[in-house]
């Protein structure tokens, strides 16, 4: 009885060419590269238009805020009983609401405050003139009304700030036709209370 090694019948010399050809047909390698081609601009629009839109109406709300704090010291009366000048107490207004909005950048370019008194709500209902935003004209800008009133006047404060968008030329664009800027126009409407002390 024989011990040796039976000989493997030979095989035709364009078989191991098989395997080879199957592994080329079934490799994926550079399929993840070409999927992520298609979905990345998508993908990409996506979260560029999410972070847009966050980042819009937080700032946004931001605004409201800011006039609610300047209506909050018209409303007490802690601007009118501020000791020193109209210009001195347009200051202390202008530097609460710069306190809040300094997140998105200097006020001096992009925040303008009105503040003005009415006689009646029908006044105010009459009264359809637009914010005055810190791009106008100059002479706009230094007509806007700083008029806080006296106990039980109706007020409305009004700011305009100029956001500046955070689009990068992908995704939803928020801002103005032909500018990168976007205003943010905020108004609160009050009757001032009865903040002076009354002495017996």
């Amino acid at each position: 009885m024989s011990l040796s090694k039976p000989t493997a019948p030979k095989r035709s010399r364009w078989l191991h060419l098989i395997p080879r050809r199957r592994r080329f047909a079934g490799d994926s390698s550079g399929a993840a590269a070409v999927e992520f081609s298609m979905v990345a601009p998508i993908f990409l629009l996506m979260m560029f238009s999410t972070f847009e839109i966050g980042w819009f109406f937080y700032a946004n709300s931001i605004v409201d805020a800011s006039v609610a704090e300047a209506a909050r010291l018209v409303k007490t009366g802690q601007i009118q009983q501020l000791a020193g000048t109209e210009q001195q107490k347009f200051d202390v207004i202008y530097d609460t609401i710069c306190d809040i909005l300094d997140t998105f950048g200097a006020c001096n370019t992009s925040l303008t405050i009105e503040v003005q008194t009415y006689a009646t709500f029908s006044d105010l209902a009459a009264d359809v003139t637009p914010a005055t935003c810190a791009d106008a004209p100059p002479a706009d800008i230094t007509a806007i009304p700083f008029v806080p009133g006296a106990e039980l006047e109706i007020v409305r404060v009004r700011i305009c700030y100029i956001y500046n968008t955070i689009n990068p030329a992908i995704g939803i664009n928020l801002s103005e036709p032909g500018t990168s800027k976007r205003r943010l126009i905020s108004s609160m409407i009050f009757r001032n209370e009865p903040y002076q002390t009354t002495t017996p």
